[in-house]
């Protein structure tokens, strides 16, 4: 104990160590440790699109272990409609497609997206802020699983759990 506080210890976790959330992802950390972040692994498959969107609350960050993904963060210059993909800001900032290494900061109310445009699973580490984005995974997963997902169910559990869609949720053909 340090100055009447409990000391809390770390947590350390060897590769694929961790709670299963979703098919392919990861929880590496989450809000029974911390109020501050969940941390996941996530393999995103060829074709998967995770729909433009934003947060009113929550911060992310994104990090490209491997393979390619398309990654948006920005607001478009005009309102943003049609296939993100194409849209840019007034910057000229486009969408960019980023490899291993490839890191993406999303700050509360950003639109951001990404999308597995190759034919092999790319792999990233994200994290959100605050924690608790596990509890909304775990929801989808459900969903999907159930066989009774429409785009109106997945939408209603997203903004639900502070997620405003822009653009669907979708798999792509891949390049």
């Amino acid at each position: 104990m340090t100055d009447g506080l409990l000391a809390a210890d770390g947590l350390l976790l060897p590769p694929g160590v961790g709670e299963p959330v979703q098919p392919g992802m990861t929880m590496k950390l989450g809000a029974d440790r911390s109020d501050a972040w969940s941390a996941f692994e996530a393999e995103v498959p060829p074709g998967f699109d995770v729909g433009a969107h934003w947060h009113g609350h929550a911060e992310e960050i994104f990090y490209v272990v491997e393979g390619e993904l398309n990654l948006l963060a920005f607001h478009p210059q005009a309102k943003a409609i049609g296939d993100w993909l194409t849209w840019e800001a007034e910057d000229g900032t486009t969408v960019y497609r980023g490899g291993p290494g490839s890191f993406m900061y999303v700050p509360t109310g950003c639109p951001h997206a990404f999308y597995n445009p190759g034919t092999t699973t790319a792999k990233m580490l994200f994290l959100v802020t605050p924690s608790g984005h596990e509890k909304y995974l775990a929801e989808l997963s459900e969903l999907l699983l159930s066989g009774e997902a429409t785009p109106d169910l997945i939408a209603e559990v997203r903004l639900k759990h502070d997620i405003h869609q822009l653009t669907p949720l979708q798999n792509r053909p891949v390049d």
